[in-house]
Parts: C-alpha cells; structure tokens; sequence
C-alpha cells in the first residue's frame, strides 16, 4: 500500500495490526506455552507477516523499524520466566534475531544472488563497480 506521494505509511501500521492479531491468537488459544512450539507458531504464523515483500517496503526510519519490532518484543515478553531479561537476551534464548538484523541478511543474500547471476537482474543494474579496486573487473 502506498500513498498518492509514494510513500509506504499505511503498510508499516497495516502488517503490524495483522501480526498483532495472529500474535494475539496463538497467545489466546495455545495453554501450554512451552518455547519450542511456541517459537515455530511464531515463525510460520506471524513472522511471514512481518517479512513479506520486505525487499521492496523496508522500513527506512526508525520509527517503521521499532513499530514491527514491537511484535518480537511482545512475542518474547509471552513467556514468564523471560520478562525480566534485557531483549537481546530473550532473542538469544529463543534462537531468534532481530527483524532488522533478518532483512540485512535477506539483502545480502539477494545480492550474492545477483553477483553470481542467479537472479534475472543484473547486479550491474544496481551497481556501479569502482575500476580502480583490484578484481573488480
């Protein structure tokens, strides 16, 4: 969804809503909260969410950023004996990685994609390489 001026307001708050929503259901109908089969509801229902596109609308400021990450952290606040840590810590003891650090992993890929000519387009289109950095050309 993007606006008259080309901007992507409406999304951010759009795939937050929903996410919230399945994030609310899983919290809601699942009694037993143990951490394995919590984390895969997590990642196959609202993660996919959260990450869809995401090549083409990624959050540039801030506060798109810490709007989605707002459902991790309530993700991992769900489970009691980790709300008194830091968010770093709980990401850690869930395996998970911040949303940010998933879509600069995600673009790295696609550019390792590109470079080895897996993809349609060039990385040439994209790119400019700088001549004067040895194996470049």
């Amino acid at each position: 969804m993007i606006s008259d001026d080309g901007k992507i307001l409406s999304q951010y708050q759009y795939v937050y809503n929903k996410a919230i929503r399945f994030l609310g259901m899983i919290n809601r109908t699942i009694r037993y909260k143990e951490r394995r089969i919590m984390v895969r509801l997590y990642k196959s229902l609202v993660r996919p969410h959260l990450e869809f596109c995401v090549s083409a609308w990624s959050p540039h400021y801030l506060k798109d950023k810490e709007l989605l990450e707002k459902v991790q952290h309530r993700f991992t606040r769900m489970f009691k004996d980790l709300r008194q840590r830091n968010y770093g810590e709980r990401l850690h003891s869930l395996n998970l990685w911040t949303l940010e650090e998933r879509g600069n992993r995600q673009d790295l890929i696609e550019v390792f994609k590109m470079y080895k000519g897996f993809t349609r387009l060039s990385i040439d289109e994209l790119f400019e390489r700088d001549a004067n950095i040895k194996g470049t050309q």
